[in-house]
């Protein structure tokens, strides 16, 4: 899986990251990836093949792996000038979770410009990067620019339903793929957050919390619906689900977070204190969403069912609720659930993952920081932790450190958080082309 010696011709090796980013971007959006979480979707083989066909357009020899019908990912090393050193790998998700076109302004499998921006499912979660990984991979091949090490590519399935089905399965059955990679960047890092005129933050993910994803079930007494039932199954699992929905898990700040803290309240000129962020929050625009997430545990209710007949109790209710903990804090986590739900209330996790947390520093984050001031001379990277997860989480098993570096400039105004999992979710072509630039760099300073 290592590049070739097919011949490039001179027009094809005139054309630039820059100039191809935004189309691969928008082709990658056209092709449905959604990820029920149940193999109802169309997979994401289609997108998989195509990566495979862009890179073979460049002389690299890809494989793919499908886990499950429809369910594929590809794979490819590049070999780097030294082959002594440890390898990187370059990981981005294929798969999208769902949207409904009626919502959007745009249809979301588009892959629209309009206003200046991509627009479409998968445009900053996380086809962008995909794009902008392809884009310096394909121009960095056609002009013969080797990587300074080897380079691991992974473009994979079912990270929206944790990844069992693409990283996971890779790392339990195909471990040889990432011999040799001790590094590792993905998604949801490197984004701007500007401070003023003279200072922009990009965040470098290096935490990201832990997962239970769970279901509630209450059992009670099944019975006519006239009657008086006080064993209602849907009475006892409402009144927990309300418990668990308004209840405000205590602040938390890991090591991760207290650093992001300092480096923030440097930028503001101000010392932040993280039992008082609300004030702290407001000052933040659409990060808030993201940060505010990582001062503690949460416990969102997602799903409820029970029921068949209107006049009819039934025996059993069921809830689904997504649940997040900070790196250190499951065991609190888990206690403050059962407290909360009380004795009635049966909890089985649907998938369940660890949470990260690595420091920041080491040549790695130096080359991310020398990238980005060689195209933003007001750059600042800081690092950050993530509310949800990533495919991280199944390579650190490998003993690979992981890092959020998806480097984006984006306008002040743009609600980045928002366009996560959102309606009309989108990205500016500046910020594609940005990426770029800031990716080709990065690799040849790592």
């Amino acid at each position: 899986m290592t590049a070739g010696g097919s011949s490039v011709s001179d027009q094809a090796r005139s054309v630039t990251g820059e100039d191809e980013v935004v189309d691969l971007c928008r082709d990658l959006i056209r092709i449905d990836t959604s990820n029920y979480g149940d193999h109802s979707g169309p997979g994401e083989r289609k997108a998989a093949e195509w990566v495979a066909e862009k890179l073979a357009e460049v002389g690299l020899d890809s494989k793919i792996f499908e886990s499950h019908p429809g369910r594929a990912s590809t794979v490819a090393r590049i070999e780097g000038e030294d082959p002594s050193r440890p390898a990187l790998l370059i990981h981005g998700h294929l798969d999208v979770v769902p949207a409904n076109a009626d919502d959007w302004t745009h249809h979301p499998f588009s892959g629209e410009v309009t206003d200046g921006c991509v627009w479409g499912r998968g445009a900053v979660d996380m086809k962008d990067m995909d794009a902008m990984t392809l884009a310096v991979v394909r121009d960095r091949l056609r002009s013969g620019r080797r990587p300074p090490r080897d380079i691991v590519l992974a473009f994979l399935a079912d990270e929206e339903a944790g990844g069992l089905y693409g990283a996971r399965h890779l790392v339990d059955h195909h471990p040889d793929l990432f011999e040799g990679v001790t590094e590792a960047i993905s998604e949801v890092g490197g984004f701007s957050f500007t401070v003023s005129e003279e200072r922009r933050l990009y965040l470098i993910q290096t935490a990201e919390k832990g997962m239970h994803w769970m279901k509630l079930t209450v059992a009670g007494t099944a019975g006519h619906g006239s009657m008086i039932h006080r064993d209602n199954a849907i009475t006892e699992l409402s009144e927990a689900v309300a418990r668990l929905g308004r209840h405000t898990f205590p602040v938390r700040v890991t090591k991760t977070t207290r650093a992001f803290l300092d480096e923030l309240g440097d930028a503001l000129g101000t010392e932040l204190d993280p039992e008082d962020m609300q004030s702290t929050l407001a000052r933040l625009g659409g990060i808030a969403k993201l940060i505010g997430a990582t001062l503690g545990n949460t416990a969102n209710p997602t799903q409820l069912g029970a029921g068949y007949k209107v006049n009819v109790i039934p025996g059993e209710a069921t809830a689904h609720v997504d649940g997040r903990f900070l790196p250190g804090h499951e065991e609190e986590f888990l206690a403050d659930l059962d407290r909360i739900l009380g004795p009635k209330v049966r909890r089985e996790d649907v998938h369940s993952d660890k949470a990260l947390e690595t420091s920041f520093d080491g040549a790695l984050v130096e080359a991310m920081q020398s990238a980005l001031l060689a195209e933003d001379p007001t750059a600042k990277a800081i690092p950050y932790m993530l509310s949800g997860g990533t495919d991280a989480k199944s390579f650190d098993d490998l003993g690979i450190r992981g890092f959020g570096f998806a480097p984006l400039k984006l306008p002040p105004e743009l609600d980045f958080a928002g366009m996560f999992h959102g309606v009309d979710e989108r990205v500016p072509v500046d910020g594609l082309k940005f990426g770029v630039r800031v990716l080709d760099r990065f690799i040849d300073a790592s």
